[in-house]
């Protein structure tokens, strides 16, 4: 498989953290601040809790400042709002993230509107959503913010080109549309979902293929049109008895299939997944120079 064709989402998301890690130490050392990152870990999700890990791990690597509150999968949302204010009120930390989802009993959006907009480094607060959708500064979400960083650093072509996106989730559909609809990206953009009516109709037209459907394989060559760049956001997990674990990671999209076919597509694993983690890390730097200007 040529390279020229594979979004490598590894080498790209550590030359990233390379970056900040050298902005970094020169923030430490010039005034004397360390990058704060604090997490809230609500009971005991596997994929939650390895998240933290991987998160907490790259704050280690970075020279950054974390601490992660856990609590019981019981604990009330009083208890969530506690910690919330608390880090809101900590000068030493910059961002603020609570590892979704969340019980149910706890309700999802109070949780998000109780985080300073000024540390949401999720990128999931109102005031970061709307003011993303009117073109103001604001923290991106970590994932479409990471989709946008690997176009650009695989010098894919955006202006004026059709990009179609499949999901309108809040966490990657919605805010990927408008990243892609920025003056610096310049793209015409489409949002298909699960009553479009005829999804290849649409994506035998598109440049560019986002796919954040939840659905293993969902894109298949016959639905893409020659020379696309295909962005596959989808992670699953499929049978298979090879594998010591019983099961495979796939996409959304049928990489062996659209493989030949597009121009350039990034894989799974080893696509948006690392991207994620280092534009959590990209944000959270960013709060701690004060660099977006509310």
């Amino acid at each position: 498989m040529s390279n020229n064709k594979i979004i490598d989402g590894k080498s790209i998301s550590a030359q990233i953290k390379d970056e900040i890690k050298l902005e970094t130490q020169k923030l430490t050392e010039t005034q004397g601040i360390i990058p704060g990152l604090a997490f809230i870990l609500v009971g005991e999700n596997p994929a939650s809790q390895m998240y933290v890990r991987s998160k907490g791990k790259a704050c280690e690597e970075l020279g950054f400042y974390s601490i992660t509150e856990r609590l019981d999968e019981n604990a009330p949302e009083e208890e969530v709002l506690f910690f919330i204010k608390k880090f809101n009120q900590n000068n030493k930390i910059h961002g603020i993230l609570v590892q979704l989802p969340l019980p149910s009993h706890i309700n999802e959006f109070k949780i998000i509107e109780a985080i300073d907009f000024r540390k949401d480094v999720d990128g999931f607060h109102p005031q970061n959503a709307g003011r993303l959708l009117i073109g103001k500064d604001c923290f991106y979400p970590c994932t479409p913010y990471g989709i946008v960083e690997l176009l650009k650093r695989s010098g894919v072509e955006t202006k004026g080109k059709n990009a179609v996106v499949i999901g309108r989730s809040n966490i990657v559909g919605k805010p990927v549309a408008n990243l892609l609809l920025k003056k610096d990206i310049n793209c015409t953009v489409s949002v298909c979902h699960s009553f479009t009516k005829d999804i290849k109709e649409h994506t035998l037209n598109a440049d560019i293929l986002i796919v954040a459907i939840g659905k293993p394989n969902f894109l298949t060559a016959d639905m893409i049109k020659e020379g696309c760049t295909i962005i596959d956001v989808g992670i699953n997990r499929i049978p298979d008895n090879t594998k010591k674990t019983g099961y495979r990671t796939v996409g959304d999209v049928d990489f062996e299939g659209c493989y030949e076919k597009c121009g350039k597509i990034s894989p799974v694993p080893g696509g948006v997944g690392p991207m994620t983690i280092a534009m959590l890390m990209n944000n959270t730097l960013k709060s701690a120079k004060g660099e977006i200007q509310f």
